[in-house]
C-alpha cells in the first residue's frame, strides 16, 4: 500500500492549514526603512514552532487566553518580517532597542509558551556585506 493512503489526507494538511490560518500579517504598504548601521538598534529572529499535539483549535484558544495577538509584538518594537515556514511554523524578525528585549522576552513567555516552541536568534542584515564583496553594491 503507497504511504500517501495509509496516511489521513487531514493529518498530512492539518500543519498547512495550521500555518496559514495562524499567519498575522505584517503591515499594509512599502516596507519600512532600514535604519542606517550604527541606530543602537537589535534584530532578533523568533522561531514560532507549531505544538503538533494539539489542534488548530486549541492553539487559538491558548493564544486567545494570553492575549499574545494583542500583546506582541511589544510597543516601540518593529515587526521586520513574519513569514510561516510550512512544516516549521511562524518565523518572526524583529528590531528593537537594546532597552526592549526583556519585553519582548516577557511577551513570548507570557503569550506564546503553550501554543508554541520557542527559538530566538540574534540577527543582522547580511545583504550590504555581501553585495559588497560581490562587487555589486
Amino acid at each position: 500500500m503507497p504511504l500517501f493512503r495509509s496516511i489521513p489526507l487531514v493529518r498530512l494538511a492539518l500543519p498547512f492549514v495550521a500555518g496559514l490560518m495562524l499567519a498575522m500579517p505584517t503591515h499594509a504598504g512599502p516596507p519600512a526603512p532600514k535604519p542606517a548601521q550604527g541606530d543602537n538598534t537589535l534584530m532578533l529572529t523568533v522561531f514560532f514552532r507549531h505544538d503538533q499535539t494539539k489542534t488548530l483549535d486549541e492553539i487559538n484558544a491558548q493564544l486567545d487566553r494570553t492575549g499574545f495577538r494583542k500583546t506582541f509584538p511589544p510597543e516601540g518594537v518593529e515587526v521586520v518580517s513574519w513569514y510561516v515556514m510550512m512544516g516549521v511554523g511562524q518565523v518572526v524578525t524583529l528590531r528593537f532597542p537594546p532597552e526592549k528585549l526583556r519585553a519582548v522576552n516577557l511577551a513570548i513567555e507570557k503569550g506564546a509558551w503553550g501554543a508554541f516552541r520557542t527559538e530566538m536568534y540574534a540577527t543582522y542584515d547580511y545583504r550590504p556585506i555581501w553585495q559588497e564583496q560581490r562587487g555589486t553594491k
